[in-house]
């Protein structure tokens, strides 16, 4: 990765954990179209972050890129949904994300059909968009859930009061929520009408000032779960006359899945202890580690027979666990996309499709 890619954006005398790249991506996405699901920048362009023209991230498979646009001829492909942990926010480029590490392990195309924000009902949604350009699926596996705890509290913070001004405060929360974004940029100097404007304005509400309010975090958690255990029971449906196998894990979120915080990740935490992401303001009272396993149950027990893995977890069998991975609570560095993407192997056994295939007898042409 080139000098560019590796420098961080300092504020305040502290270091940002997403380089540039991903801060203008981010930023770039937060525009919606009504009527249309959010997706991110088109044939955006960078040294770390690509997209297609439908806004997908490209995966890479033995040096060559994939995409849900340009599947380049594969017979089939695997795909791996959820938010921007699965779209790989963290890894330094394209090659270094779970899909392409997915794509190393088991010799098979895995496209990313990932979006940051969207939460699990989204996720469903982008993939009946789409269904129509993939062809033959083998796998799909969602790795998901802490988005839709999110969108759940947005909710509850929209409905929270009728006062148009803080619900307009709350809209614009929404339509510019991205998981992990610091928002980096100095603010623009105020023109004179804008100033005297504010003076004469009623101030404006604070959107965080009613997170008090809020319904406890396990009642939260509880219907996120539910959630998400629906959403998982339509994902059955849908697939359940294909020969295609469905698998959903629980995404792993730094507080939940670690006892002892590593060196590497001690002064990121630091640094968004003193500014926060939206996505951490959002998510702060649910980051605690007691209240993870039963979210996890509710999800399974609504979801069966769908099979349910939780990451926060597994990923303890990972031979790198104790190092670097976390980039901040959510999204991986390189070496913890690819501990992701061989834990999510060995667990699936999706490593014996990969024999299977140098198994197989030559067809013999007739």
């Amino acid at each position: 990765m080139s000098p560019r890619n590796t420098s961080q954006l300092v504020i305040k005398g502290e270091a940002l954990p997403l380089p540039r790249d991903y801060q203008r991506f981010l930023q770039l996405g937060s525009r919606r179209a009504p009527q249309t699901l959010y997706v991110h920048e088109r044939g955006y362009r960078s040294a770390t972050i690509n997209t297609d023209a439908l806004g997908m991230r490209y995966s890479y498979l033995a040096g060559k890129r994939y995409s849900l646009a340009e599947r380049g001829g594969a017979a089939r492909v695997n795909l791996l949904v959820g938010g921007s942990s699965a779209m790989g926010i963290g890894a330094s480029s394209d090659e270094h994300t779970v899909a392409s590490y997915l794509s190393a392990l088991t010799g098979e195309v895995w496209l990313t059909l990932a979006g940051c924000g969207l939460s699990a009902t989204q996720e469903l949604l982008l993939y009946l968009t789409h269904q129509h350009r993939l062809g033959q699926v083998g796998h799909v596996v969602v790795l998901s859930g802490l988005n839709t705890v999110a969108q759940e509290t947005l909710g509850e913070l929209l409905a929270a009061s009728p006062d148009p001004h803080k619900a307009h405060a709350y809209q614009a929360l929404l339509n510019r929520f991205n998981e992990g974004v610091q928002h980096s940029e100095q603010p623009r100097r105020e023109s004179l009408w804008q100033r005297l404007t504010h003076a004469f304005s009623a101030p404006q509400p604070e959107p965080w000032s009613a997170l008090d309010a809020l319904a406890p975090a396990d009642k939260r958690l509880a219907r996120a779960a539910d959630c998400i255990g629906r959403t998982l029971c339509q994902w059955e449906r849908l697939l359940a006359n294909s020969h295609t196998t469905f698998t959903f894990i629980l995404q792993p979120l730094l507080p939940w899945c670690r006892e002892q915080v590593p060196a590497g990740e001690q002064g990121m935490l630091q640094g968004l202890e003193q500014q926060p992401s939206n996505f951490d303001r959002l998510l702060g009272s649910t980051f605690d580690r007691q209240l993870h396993p039963a979210f996890f149950r509710r999800i399974k027990g609504h979801a069966e027979p769908v099979p349910c893995y939780d990451m926060n977890g597994m990923l303890s069998s990972s031979l790198v666990f104790g190092e670097h991975l976390f980039v901040d609570r959510l999204h991986f560095n390189d070496r913890g996309n690819n501990a992701l993407a061989k834990v999510i192997t060995a667990k699936l056994g999706l490593a014996q499709d990969k024999q299977a295939l140098r198994n197989v007898a030559p067809i013999k042409q007739l």
